[in-house]
């Protein structure tokens, strides 16, 4: 074989490697990438990643605003889990997240007075991390008319989920709660 063929096969073998690593399967509805700069993100299905076997879901950071957030979520109707207790668990696996990622899930209710929401700021993943099982916890008001969950991802990196499950679990399982805001100080300080 001449030289000049060899480096010709190369050269289209690499850009045939490079255009399969890049390749990304899509997600299924009602899977969407959503957050304050979801164009800085990409989601998609790695079956490379997995420990269910049959493809874990990703986001990753892909460009832009670094410093803000991206979320790969759904949302569906709340009819058959109002005035029950819901655990969103996923494994959650992470490579080189700068600031933090985490689960996350919010009841959406008709009087809006009080919105069930917890996004594990308490709890955030950093970092490389093997697979860990993470959850999310919440009551769902009688009210209620939605419910969201996913994985939020602040920063560069990747996160992976695999493994989910969205069940009704018992009162003996305690229910998440955002830190409390710290409150105002009464007078200012001049």
């Amino acid at each position: 074989m001449k030289p000049g063929f060899i480096l010709l096969s190369v050269l289209a073998a690499t850009s045939l490697y490079a255009l399969a690593a890049e390749s990304v399967e899509k997600l299924a509805e009602p899977w969407v990438l959503a957050g304050e700069t979801p164009k800085s993100y990409q989601i998609g299905i790695d079956r490379s990643q997995t420990i269910s076997g049959k493809g874990s879901k990703f986001i990753r950071y892909v460009n832009g605003e670094d410093k803000s957030w991206g979320t790969l979520m759904q949302m569906f109707a709340a009819d058959q889990y109002r005035n029950k207790r819901v655990r969103f668990q996923a494994r959650v696996k992470t490579r080189e997240v700068d600031n933090r990622a985490g689960l996350w899930m919010r009841v959406d209710t008709v009087s809006k007075a009080e919105t069930p929401f917890y996004n594990s700021e308490d709890k955030p993943i950093k970092g490389t991390t093997d697979w860990q099982l993470r959850s999310v916890v919440l009551d769902v008001p009688a009210d209620a008319k939605a419910i969201a969950f996913g994985v939020l991802h602040e920063g560069k990196g990747q996160v992976w989920l695999d493994d989910l499950k969205l069940e009704v679990v018992g009162t003996d399982v305690p229910v998440d709660k955002m830190k409390p805001v710290k409150s105002l100080p009464t007078t200012p300080t001049l």
